[in-house]
């Protein structure tokens, strides 16, 4: 009898001055989207907005293997978080899946857009 193990999924976190980078590696989906959320928001913690705190947030995907629809709403629970903090979301090097992902559900303008905290009415789902 063969057992099956879930494939490896590991998020590595790097923050610099006003920038913080998290690769993905692995699958992103049920059982990994909280392991990602959980680690957006502990990095922001503490280090967003202002002229000294993090202004941009990368989540690379270059060793992203597959993503489910828990990851999607993973990717937008992030989105909720940058806005609220005033930081701009940018996916880094999104392979063809998630491309595909993005496109056919119409997320991608949506997660892609420049954070507008300013003027609350033109923030993307604001209206």
């Amino acid at each position: 009898m063969t057992t099956s193990h879930p494939p490896s999924f590991s998020l590595t976190v790097e923050v610099e001055t006003t920038e913080a980078v998290v690769r993905v590696v692995g699958d992103l989906d049920y059982e990994t989207c909280d392991e990602l959320v959980s680690a957006v928001r502990q990095t922001l913690a503490g280090r967003a907005g202002g002229p000294d705190g993090v202004q941009g947030l990368h989540v690379d995907f270059a060793g992203l293997d597959n993503i489910d629809s828990m990851g999607l709403s993973a990717l937008l629970m992030i989105r909720r978080q940058t806005d609220a903090a005033g930081i701009r979301l940018y996916l880094d090097e999104r392979p063809a899946g998630l491309e595909r992902l993005l496109d056919i559900t119409g997320t991608l303008a949506h997660l892609t857009a420049p954070c507008d905290v300013g003027r609350g009415e033109q923030r993307p789902g604001a209206g």
